[in-house]
C-alpha cells in the first residue's frame, strides 16, 4: 500500500494516495469547493484500465490529464453539483466511456461498454466490477438528493469515495434548496458503522486514514449546531420554547456569528435547512 502524508498536491499533478487511488485537482478553488474538486482514478496497480469519479469542471486541460492516465473503463458520479459534473459530456465524448450516477439524467451510455461497470442509474448496493477493483454503491442522500459514496476494498485495503458527504477538512454545506438534514445525519450514522480502517476519499480536500471517525465527526458538530440554533430561537423568541423564526438571517448572526462574507448565502441556506427539520421533528410551528 502507498498512502500520501495528508498533503494535498497541486492542480494538474496526478497523486497516487493508495495503490488502487489516484487524485487529480481540478482548477476550480473557491470558497465553496476548498482547494478544488478531487477527480479519483480507481483502478488495481496490474490494470491498464481506470473508473473516473466525478470528473470535475469542464476545463480541457483537466479533462486531457485525465484522459491520458489509463484506458477509461468508465464514469461514476457522486452527485450531479456541477463542480463535479460540468465536464461529463466532454469526458464522455473523449474517452467513449458510459457514464452512471442516481440521476438517470446525468447517464451516458457511452460508446465503449465495459465488461462489469454496467449501465443506467446506479442502485443502492450495487456492485461494480471493472479495472480489477470492486465498488459497493451506498446512498447518502443529504447534501443533495441524489448523494451517494463508493466503498472499496482491495488487497486488504479499504476506501471510500465520499463525494461531498463528508469533505477531507471543514464541514460540507446541506442547503435548503437541495438537501435534507435528516436524511444527511441518516448517512452520517450509516456511515460511522464502517470499518474503522477505511480511508477516506473525498470530492473536496485531503484524504484521512479513518473514514468512520470522519463520520462520527461530523455527526456530533451537526448535533452541536442544531443544538446552538436551538439555543438562537430561544434568544429570539424571549422564552425557553423555541419559536418560528421568519429571518433566517438572525439565526446565522448568533450561531455563525464569525461566518466569511463570501459564504453568508450558504450559511443562511443551512439555516433553512436546519428550521426544516426542527419543524419535521415537531419542534417548530
Amino acid at each position: 500500500m502507498t498512502s500520501s502524508t495528508l498533503r494535498h498536491p497541486a492542480p494538474g499533478t496526478p497523486r497516487r494516495v493508495l495503490d488502487f487511488a489516484t487524485v487529480l485537482l481540478a482548477r476550480n478553488p473557491n470558497a465553496m469547493t476548498l482547494d478544488g474538486t478531487n477527480t479519483w482514478l480507481v483502478g488495481a496497480p496490474e490494470s491498464d484500465e481506470r473508473i473516473v469519479i466525478d470528473p470535475g469542471p469542464s476545463e480541457r486541460e483537466h479533462l486531457r490529464k485525465l484522459r491520458e492516465q489509463a484506458r477509461i473503463t468508465g464514469v461514476l458520479l457522486t452527485h450531479h453539483h456541477p463542480d463535479h459534473t460540468e465536464g461529463v459530456a466532454e469526458f464522455a465524448e473523449l474517452t467513449g466511456a458510459p457514464v452512471r450516477a442516481l440521476d438517470p439524467e446525468l447517464c451516458v451510455a457511452g460508446t465503449t461498454p465495459a465488461e462489469g461497470f454496467g449501465s443506467g442509474p446506479l442502485r443502492e448496493g450495487e456492485t461494480i466490477d471493472a479495472a480489477g477493483v470492486r465498488l459497493r454503491v451506498m446512498a447518502t442522500p443529504g447534501h443533495t438528493a441524489d448523494s451517494l459514496c463508493l466503498h472499496t476494498e482491495h488487497d486488504g485495503v479499504a476506501a471510500l469515495f465520499s463525494g461531498d458527504s463528508i469533505l477531507g477538512r471543514g464541514t460540507t454545506v446541506v442547503a435548503a434548496e437541495d438537501g435534507d438534514l435528516g436524511s444527511y445525519l441518516e448517512s452520517l450514522r450509516r456511515l460511522t458503522e464502517l470499518a474503522g480502517s477505511t480511508w477516506l476519499l473525498p470530492g473536496h480536500g485531503p484524504e484521512q486514514p479513518d473514514a468512520r471517525q470522519a463520520a462520527a465527526n461530523y455527526l456530533d458538530h451537526r448535533r452541536q449546531r442544531l443544538d446552538q440554533v436551538r439555543a438562537a430561537l430561544r434568544k429570539l423568541g424571549g422564552s425557553g420554547d423555541p419559536g418560528e423564526v421568519v429571518d433566517p438571517g438572525e439565526v446565522v448572526d448568533i450561531v455563525y456569528a464569525e461566518v466569511d462574507p463570501a459564504v453568508r448565502p450558504a450559511a443562511e441556506s443551512t439555516v433553512r435547512a436546519q428550521l426544516n427539520h426542527l419543524r419535521e421533528l415537531g419542534e417548530l410551528d
